[in-house]
């Protein structure tokens, strides 16, 4: 982590602006080369002229970011371009020219960042989860995790575990002075702890969030579900025919709606038999569609809807049917009956399958290290040796220390940071 390393870290150009950041221990010297001026005051925008030899590159700010103070941990400058493609290939080629900096590679400001403390794990995977946000939902649930939302739960229980370890130590050291209790309300409390612990693990995972909330849309042949997905998504997304059968294979069609990430899932017509062997393969698929999917939008008889949680019940072509109305919601895609009224019948199921906008979501690696905390903390609790009961402490802290990244986490970085683009 010698080299100074330095890339475009706004958007792909042209643009108006176009920010360039040299971050590592010769920023200021390759900012000098630059301008040939005296640095300007840390932290303050200066305008200076760019050149490389007598050839002038640009006019640009420069704000200076002394280390260990700035978002990477170490000296930080920033060249606020003009942001044609001529001039920032021209500045990088007079950067690449200097001795001991390079371009940047995808997500390594970021892993300085981290490397350096400015950031734990959990941040970062915030972080790349904030990058990646499509709907509202997704960008402010990012943005608690990239902010540190679970850092200070972690901080605040690992303070609480050192504190407890503390008391048993002591326990166990001194237990024959007078003055040192054997804190017998030590299951009471780590109960507590574990109590908070399983109250967070028992929110919405943070994969439906970030993949959308699956929703199959299911019923017999020439129900109308290719008709149906096509409006919810507004746009052709499957092919509508009155022909029963036209669709065979699963149909998946990404949408926001009210700023919730959802995949509507288009399914072949379920029916018994057929002596068609691919019709028999897409009805296969779709009954495997229906049982993984959160939600199910059923277009069928009540009496053959599947026996599971998340069904939304719907009469579709209602504008059609003779049918007497029952407890299913009546639908006509070509009028618009009840098609709000479904619209507001998914958003209120996505919603409660989904973390609340501003709580946390964790994610599969998050919650593994929170449930090997829990699991150790109980284990402290209960158990009446208390040399095992120190033992099961000091895991727990080692299960946080692996979510905050302070330790056993060098064989996913790799993979985390590679997932950043390059000016990140």
């Amino acid at each position: 982590m010698n080299d100074t390393i330095f890339a475009v870290s706004s958007g792909a150009p042209p643009a108006a602006i176009a920010v360039m950041r040299i971050s590592g221990p010769d920023a200021d010297v390759a900012l000098h080369c630059l301008t040939t001026l005296k640095l300007p005051e840390a932290r303050y925008a200066a305008l200076r002229a760019l050149r490389e030899d007598d050839q002038q590159l640009d006019s640009a700010l420069v704000i200076r970011f002394p280390g260990p103070d700035s978002s990477t941990g170490e000296d930080l400058v920033e060249l606020h371009l003009h942001g044609g493609r001529a001039t920032i290939a021209a500045v990088s080629a007079a950067l690449s020219k200097m001795p001991g900096l390079r371009s940047a590679e995808p997500g390594e400001f970021t892993r300085r960042a981290f490397e350096n403390g400015r950031m734990d794990l959990s941040e970062a995977e915030g972080l790349s989860d904030l990058l990646a946000a499509e709907t509202e939902h997704q960008r402010r649930s990012a943005l608690v995790m990239a902010s540190g939302g679970l850092s200070r739960f972690v901080e605040t229980l690992r303070g609480e575990l050192l504190a407890a370890s503390a008391r048993v130590e002591a326990a166990i050291d001194f237990a024959d002075e007078d003055d040192v209790l054997p804190w017998p309300e030590r299951a009471a409390v780590l109960n507590t702890m574990a109590t908070r612990v399983d109250t967070l693990l028992a929110h919405p995972p943070a994969e439906r969030l970030r993949d959308g909330v699956r929703i199959a849309i299911a019923g017999p042949p020439n129900a109308g579900k290719s008709t149906l997905i096509n409006n919810l998504v507004s746009r052709d997304a499957a092919i509508v025919s009155p022909i029963a059968g036209t669709t065979r294979d699963i149909i998946e069609a990404p949408v926001s709606l009210h700023g919730l990430p959802l995949v509507f899932i288009d399914t072949a017509g379920l029916r018994g038999e057929t002596d068609d062997s691919i019709e028999a393969i897409g009805i296969s698929r779709a009954e495997a569609v229906v049982a993984s999917s959160d939600l199910v939008l059923w277009l069928g008889d009540l009496d053959a809807a599947p026996v599971r949680s998340g069904v939304i019940a719907i009469r579709a072509k209602a504008d059609l049917s003779e049918v007497p109305s029952d407890s299913r919601l009546a639908v006509s895609v070509m009028t618009g009956l009840g098609v709000s009224a479904l619209i507001d019948a998914i958003v209120i199921a996505a919603k409660s399958l989904l973390p609340l906008p501003d709580a946390i979501a964790l994610n599969v690696r998050q919650r593994a290290c929170l449930i090997d905390a829990s699991t150790e903390v109980c284990a402290a609790a209960f158990n009446d040796d208390l040399l095992l009961g120190a033992e099961h402490l000091r895991r727990a802290r080692l299960a946080l220390d692996r979510l905050t990244g302070r330790a056993g986490v060098e064989d996913m970085l790799d993979a985390l940071f590679g997932t950043f683009c390059i000016g990140k």
